[in-house]
């Protein structure tokens, strides 16, 4: 019987061949079939001009690190920040406008600056584009953007903007508008997590 299932080196190496050939038609086929589309949903989402947003929020660029609540005021020409420190003292203020931007410190001394860029990474403690942040907190991306992945609702998970990765690792609802409530934001060794508390969107 075993001499009966025995095989020669020639068969064995046409079987060898027949089943090489085989796998490369299927692979062929495989490459060849056509990728089917994608039904992701994609979310519709609409930025609010101005908004009001509290929050905790900490920053590190690699080397420093600091933590405490924030608040922004964000209207269409002017902003505010206000970052407290972890026992609720106010630790700086920005208000910028057309006209300029002023940082106030919590010993009520100021630095004025002809842009809020120069001065808002002395609040955050690290330096980020900020006529890109009212779209990175609400999860809107501007043109330029790159939505590199999205949620099962279709909004955002993950977006590349100038460098920078936003990962919306939380929304305050299930809802396709309902705004972020946790953000990673990051770059290189800079780094900002914002815990969204409140998020009220102003007329």
């Amino acid at each position: 019987m075993r001499a009966a299932i025995q095989r020669t080196p020639g068969r064995l190496r046409a079987d060898a061949l027949r089943l090489l050939a085989a796998l490369l038609a299927a692979a062929t086929l495989s490459a060849c079939a056509p990728l089917q589309p994608s039904h992701a949903p994609v979310a519709e989402r609409h930025a609010a001009t101005a908004f009001e947003l509290e929050g905790r929020m900490s920053a590190s660029d690699g080397s420093r690190a600091a933590s405490g609540r924030v608040e922004w005021q964000h209207a269409p020409a002017s902003d505010t920040w206000t970052v407290f420190t972890p026992l609720g003292q106010i630790a700086a203020r920005l208000q910028s406008d057309a006209g300029g931007a002023r940082l106030t410190d919590a010993n009520g001394q100021s630095l004025d600056a002809s842009h809020a860029d120069a001065l808002l990474p002395q609040v955050l403690g690290v330096e980020v584009p900020v006529a890109r942040l009212p779209d990175w907190v609400q999860a809107t991306p501007a043109d330029g953007a790159e939505v590199r992945g999205r949620d099962a609702v279709g909004r955002p998970a993950l977006v590349i903007d100038q460098g920078w990765r936003i990962d919306y690792l939380e929304y305050a609802g299930p809802g396709a508008e309902a705004p972020p409530a946790r953000i990673d934001i990051s770059r290189g060794d800079a780094r900002i997590r914002l815990i969204v508390d409140t998020w009220t969107p102003l007329p």
